[in-house]
């Protein structure tokens, strides 16, 4: 299935803007409800990291370890976002690049904002090393920012699916090695996609005259 044609962008970008707005609101608000109760998990919480066995086995430590690498560390904060810059920078397509390079520092940035502001303590049989602060995950907040991203520069099903399922196993992965609570996760999908969301409605206008730059070269 090829992209979707170039959308009008006074139509696009206040619908980005608004499902982005929306939903960093209720990352923020999940946030707030938190710190309110002095960053104690949720009934849910609790009965999913209950659930969770404290030792998840060779298969279970190993996918933990590798998304933990791939998701955070030097390898999803820099490596990766400079990776995929350069490769659309070599496709032809600039503004996606920085589309995608300012998607990624925001995202991180509002991360560590609301980390430092909450302050939640981590589950207490964490099996990695990390930083301080629990809300929101950081890992699963990049992998939301990078599936959003990639649905709003390649807008085809597959891409949507692979995107999801990426988001969702980060945060499975996150709460495997018991690094943080069920809700940290949920938090961090709704901040790195409103994020995504909220800095592709101020590119809306040069990402669309891309891609239809790029189809017009395709013929």
């Amino acid at each position: 299935m090829n992209d979707a044609p170039p959308t009008d962008p006074r139509r696009l970008w206040p619908r980005r803007a608004a499902i982005g707005f929306a939903l960093v609101v209720a990352g923020a608000l999940l946030g707030w409800w938190l710190f309110t109760q002095l960053g104690q998990p949720f009934a849910i919480d609790r009965w999913w990291n209950e659930t969770l066995p404290a030792d998840p086995g060779a298969v279970g430590l190993v996918f933990g370890l590798v998304m933990n690498r791939v998701g955070g560390t030097w390898v999803g904060v820099f490596a990766i976002p400079i990776a995929v810059a350069v490769a659309l920078v070599l496709l032809r397509r600039p503004w996606a690049a920085g589309y995608f390079l300012v998607a990624s520092a925001l995202s991180a940035l509002v991360v560590q904002l609301i980390k430092n502001l909450v302050d939640r303590s981590r589950p207490e049989d964490i099996l990695v090393t990390t930083d301080a602060g629990s809300y929101p995950s950081g890992h699963t907040a990049n992998a939301a920012t990078i599936a959003i991203v990639a649905i709003i520069l390649f807008p085809r099903v597959w891409v949507a699916l692979v995107g999801i399922v990426w988001t969702l196993l980060m945060a499975l992965s996150r709460t495997v090695v018991h690094a943080h609570w069920l809700s940290d996760t949920v938090g961090g999908m709704l901040l790195g996609a409103g994020v995504a969301l909220i800095v592709a409605a101020m590119f809306t206008e040069q990402l669309e005259r891309e891609r239809r730059a790029v189809r017009e070269r395709r013929g």
